[in-house]
C-alpha cells in the first residue's frame, strides 16, 4: 500500500518536474526550425531597394558622344529614383532594358549583340530621334526589338525635343528684345536644294531680307553666339529638313522659342504644331496661297508692333523645356517601365 503510494507521487513529481522543460525544448524546436524562413524575408526585405532598380544599358552612345555616368545619375540630376544607366557590356546579362541607337546601326558603326543569351525578361529599345525618311532600311530589325523610342507620340517611349511647362509664376510681363535688326534668320548647314525648305527660302528671299548662318551662309555660329544671334532677328525659319508627322525639334524650342524670336515653321501640319504649343506662338508657312503672300504678312507684323508682341503672349504662361542630355531621356524611361506590356516584338520597325 505505501508502495503503490509512493510510486505514484513520484510519477507526479516527475511530471511536474519535466513538463516545463519539454515546453522549452518544443518551443526552441520551433523557433530553429523557423530561423531559415525568417532569415529569407530579412534579406529580401533589406535588398527590396535592390531588386526593383531598373538597370538600362546603352549599348552604344549615340554620335560616339559618351556622357558620365557616375554615381546614381536619375537620382542625383533628375529625381528618378531606381534608375540604374550603364554603358558597360559585360553588365548585358543583368539589364533590364538594352537601348540601341539606329544612326550606328545603319552606318554599320554598331552591331546588334545576336550571338548573345537574351534573358527572358529582357527587352530591347530601338532608339531614333530622326524622321522615318531618314532612318535607313529597317527590315534587317524584322522581330528583334520589343520597344521604341522616339520623338513620335506613337513610339513606346515619348521623348521629345523639347515642350513647354507651366510657369510657376505665371503673368509675368512679357520681354521682347528690343534689338531687333534683321526681318528674318536662318541657321543652315544641310542645305540641299531640292529640299522644300529650300525651295521656299529661295522663294522668300525675293522679297524678304533673310540672314544666313551655319556652314551654308559661311558665318558658322559658336554655341554661346547662337541665342544671341538670333534674338536680333524679328522671325526665325524653323525649317524641318523633311516635313514628316510630329517631327518638331530644336529649330523650334531652341532657336526660336529661347532666342525670343517669332518662329516661321515648316515641317508637319499645323495641329501637329498646336498639340504641343499655342496656336498664336508661331506662323506656319502653310497657312498661306504663296511664299509672297507669307513674306507681305511677316513685314506687315513688323510695321506693327502691338500686333508682333502678341506672338509672345504665350511666355506669359510657359517656358521651355529643352531635352539634349540623352541621360535625361534614358532616365525618364524607369518611372512608365511598369507600363509595358510583358510580350512585344516589333515584326516591322517602319510600320508602327
Amino acid at each position: 500500500m505505501l508502495m503503490s503510494y509512493n510510486i505514484r507521487y513520484i510519477a507526479r513529481w516527475t511530471k511536474r518536474q519535466f513538463l516545463p522543460l519539454f515546453i522549452c525544448l518544443l518551443t526552441a524546436s520551433l523557433i530553429y526550425s523557423l530561423l531559415p524562413l525568417i532569415g529569407e524575408q530579412h534579406l529580401n526585405s533589406s535588398n527590396a531597394s535592390f531588386t526593383n532598380n531598373i538597370t538600362i544599358l546603352l549599348w552604344h552612345w549615340p554620335f560616339g558622344m559618351r556622357y558620365n555616368l557616375t554615381g546614381d545619375v536619375c537620382l542625383r540630376d533628375y529625381n528618378i529614383s531606381g534608375c540604374i544607366l550603364v554603358d558597360n557590356q559585360t553588365l548585358y546579362e543583368s539589364a533590364d532594358l538594352v537601348v540601341f541607337h539606329n544612326f550606328e546601326l545603319m552606318f554599320h558603326k554598331q552591331q546588334l549583340p545576336l550571338h548573345l543569351y537574351r534573358p527572358a525578361k529582357q527587352r530591347w529599345v530601338w532608339l531614333s530621334l530622326e524622321a522615318p525618311q531618314n532612318n535607313g532600311n529597317l527590315s534587317p530589325f524584322k522581330n528583334i526589338f520589343n520597344l521604341t523610342m522616339s520623338y513620335h507620340p506613337g513610339a513606346d517611349i515619348t521623348v521629345p525635343y523639347g515642350k513647354l511647362l507651366l510657369r510657376t509664376n505665371p503673368g509675368l510681363d512679357v520681354i521682347v528684345p528690343k534689338s531687333k535688326r534683321y526681318e528674318a534668320c536662318w541657321v543652315i548647314s544641310n542645305y540641299k536644294k531640292w529640299h522644300k525648305r529650300s525651295e521656299v527660302f529661295q522663294e522668300l528671299t525675293k522679297s524678304l531680307n533673310v540672314q544666313l548662318y551655319g556652314s551654308f551662309g559661311q558665318k558658322p555660329l559658336p554655341k554661346e553666339a547662337l541665342l544671341p544671334t538670333i534674338s536680333r532677328c524679328y522671325f526665325y525659319l524653323a525649317f524641318e529638313n523633311v516635313q514628316s508627322p510630329h517631327y518638331i525639334t530644336e529649330k523650334l524650342w531652341r532657336n526660336a522659342f529661347q532666342a525670343r524670336t517669332v518662329p516661321v515653321v515648316l515641317g508637319p501640319p499645323r495641329t501637329d504644331y498646336e498639340a504641343v504649343t499655342p496656336p498664336k506662338s508661331f506662323i506656319h508657312v502653310d497657312d498661306f496661297k504663296s511664299v509672297k503672300a507669307l513674306s507681305e504678312y511677316l513685314r506687315g507684323l513688323i510695321k506693327d508692333p502691338e500686333k508682333y508682341n502678341e506672338y509672345f503672349s504665350w511666355q506669359k504662361k510657359y517656358v521651355v523645356k529643352l531635352y539634349t542630355d540623352w541621360r535625361e531621356r534614358l532616365c525618364n524611361i524607369c518611372p512608365i517601365n511598369g507600363q509595358f506590356p510583358a510580350q512585344k516584338v516589333y515584326g516591322d520597325l517602319g510600320a508602327w
